[in-house]
């Protein structure tokens, strides 16, 4: 296979213009990754390396590193957001429901929309039985909240070769694994097109600060500088989806939650920013969109 199987080619300065949604063509995109992380399993990510290398299960100091964002980080994430009344969309592992219930029933009070993000934090390919669970996460979620689960992403972003097949097979309307194009974009899928919108890795606290360990303010600074190349983008007429990736543990620390507020801030106060939801971004591309995309995927 020599080229992408899913996403057909094509340069973004050649796609169709596209009309940017009423609130003006600075898409944002505000993603909170909720995420279980099984104490009796190897964590999924380490701040603090084991002494002479010798790892444990239970891993306290990592698990509690993770668990402090359940804790604190998230109360400041309901609190700033609600405050704001932005929308948000929620990554959300089916099995928070279970071992964090309170936090759980705090996402529906807040209204966010929840799309799947694995049954716990390990990454779909390290598991066997893909499709089962992502039945069983989907599912879960779906009981628990009343709604269909209309958007995923996959822990990791990890996918098979299988895997968007086994999504669209269960519903699932958008996915945002592929990081590909700053607009959304259709996928192949084997019962027909997908919506892929694209989350981010470069405005994403786990990338900046527990892979690449930046400093605080660095996420403030890619924000600013980001908007600074769309800018004549947007201007000449084609949107942008601005994707802001959060981790509670991670964006929740006092230190770096002073950044989040300054972004939030810088964004609210711009006249061409529309905050919106998955759904509302797949509803939004869905209606605008070229016609001539999704047909391409669909043949």
């Amino acid at each position: 296979m020599t080229t992408n199987p899913r996403v057909p080619f094509s340069l973004s300065s050649q796609r169709a213009p596209i009309a940017p949604p009423p609130g003006g063509g600075l898409i944002v995109h505000i993603v909170v990754n909720i995420e279980s992380w099984r104490f009796d399993h190897p964590m999924p990510r380490k701040l603090l390396p084991a002494p002479h290398g010798a790892e444990a299960v239970p891993d306290v100091p990592n698990f509690a590193w993770a668990e402090y964002g359940m804790r604190c980080g998230m109360p400041r994430l309901f609190e700033s957001l609600s405050r704001r009344a932005l929308p948000v969309t929620c990554a959300f592992n089916a099995g928070v429901i279970d071992n964090y219930p309170t936090l759980a029933q705090a996402v529906l009070d807040a209204g966010w929309e929840v799309m799947g993000h694995g049954l716990h934090q390990k990454a779909l390919t390290a598991e066997d039985g893909e499709a089962a669970l992502i039945g069983e996460a989907i599912a879960k979620i779906a009981a628990f909240t009343g709604k269909p689960v209309a958007g995923w992403l996959g822990p990791g972003l990890r996918q098979s070769s299988e895997t968007l097949d086994i999504l669209a097979a269960a519903g699932v309307r958008y996915c945002c694994d592929w990081l590909l194009d700053d607009l959304p974009f259709w996928m192949r899928t084997a019962s027909g097109p997908m919506i892929g919108i694209p989350y981010s890795l470069e405005i994403n606290d786990s990338v900046i600060y527990a892979v690449e360990k930046h400093s605080s303010r660095e996420i403030f600074e890619r924000l600013e500088t980001t908007i600074a190349t769309f800018a004549p983008e947007i201007a000449a007429g084609q949107p942008r989806i601005l994707t802001i990736g959060m981790h509670p543990h991670l964006i929740g620390a006092p230190h770096r939650f002073f950044w989040f507020e300054r972004m939030l801030d810088l964004l609210v106060e711009r006249d061409d920013a529309s905050f919106m939801t998955g759904s509302q971004i797949a509803d939004w591309f869905e209606t605008a969109g070229d016609p001539a995309e999704k047909a391409e995927v669909a043949s």
